[in-house]
């Protein structure tokens, strides 16, 4: 199957059913976790505008451990309750950071990064990773696109608890 993704500028509501749509379609013909991850990193990099890294961190012990993302090398591990991820999948609730240079314990993989969203993936009952997605602008994220990415977040995490040996 081919597929067509182009950038979806503008209003994130808007482009809401178009994406639900592909990323359906991307599912729906691979069980594969790791690809299926790759792929969603893949999407949300071309259709957020503004962002400079997407990706995934998975649940491995009292980690976070890097999965498939977009964007500049990244920390490989992060411990459990630190830094954005690791708060966010401590408190199992999506955090948005308008300035992530006033987090308290913030980890800069990327120092250009200025803002960013953290939305844990829920399968069986707990955290099994983390949605991640960074921005070199200020408050670059608000309720449209927590909303969306908490969607985002329930359609792939039963891919992200396969990863973790789960069926």
């Amino acid at each position: 199957m081919s597929y067509h993704f182009a950038h979806l500028p503008g209003d994130l509501a808007a482009h809401q059913a178009e994406f639900r749509q592909q990323l359906t379609a991307l599912l729906t013909d691979e069980s594969d976790w790791l690809a299926n991850l790759a792929n969603t990193a893949s999407l949300l990099s071309l259709q957020l505008d503004r962002i400079n890294w997407v990706g995934f961190y998975l649940v491995r012990g009292h980690d976070l451990v890097l999965g498939p993302f977009i964007g500049k090398p990244a920390c490989t591990r992060i411990a459990w309750g630190r830094g954005v991820c690791g708060t966010a999948a401590a408190r199992g609730e999506t955090l948005v950071v308008p300035n992530v240079h006033q987090f308290p314990g913030h980890i800069a993989c990327d120092a250009a990064s200025s803002s960013e969203i953290v939305v844990p993936l829920w399968a069986g009952g707990q955290v099994v990773g983390v949605l991640d997605v960074d921005s070199p602008h200020m408050d670059r994220f608000g309720d449209d696109e927590r909303r969306y990415l908490e969607e985002v977040a329930g359609l792939i995490a039963p891919y992200a608890a396969r990863g973790r040996g789960r069926s």
